[in-house]
């Protein structure tokens, strides 16, 4: 399920969304690492002598399944709010992450903005 970002824009505003997609997203890449170093342990453990193979293949899939599952979200995260960073603009003033949600656009993929300091509207999109 996609967390559609206008509420929380609106309760804490566009700054502090954006550092918390920022920590979020990366502590998803920090995941993806651990994941990753857990795999190659799991591999060096499944390949000694009497261990038990059908619990450290498991440990290998499961790890990996994690992993890749964290660098989605990892990916999915950043490119969202570095999507909507680049849209954060005004386009008549130039005030940047300065804005409040007017409401999400007709379209699922888009929500409309004003500036806070000259009140011009815009639309920012791809969020979806």
């Amino acid at each position: 399920m996609i967390h559609w970002p206008a509420e929380d824009i609106q309760r804490v505003g566009f700054r502090k969304w954006y550092e918390r997609q920022l920590l979020a997203s990366h502590a998803h890449m920090a995941l993806g690492f651990l994941a990753a170093i857990a795999v190659t342990g799991s591999i060096e453990a499944f390949r000694s002598e009497g261990a038990d193979t059908r619990l450290f293949a498991l440990f290998v899939v499961l790890c990996t399944a994690i992993g890749a599952w964290a660098l989605k979200r990892y990916s999915f995260l950043l490119g969202r709010a570095e999507n909507l960073a680049n849209q954060a603009s005004c386009p008549a003033c130039g005030e940047y992450g300065r804005f409040r949600v007017v409401a999400a656009s007709a379209s699922a993929d888009g929500l409309d903005v004003r500036c806070r300091r000259c009140t011009r509207g815009w639309v920012i999109t791809g969020l979806g």
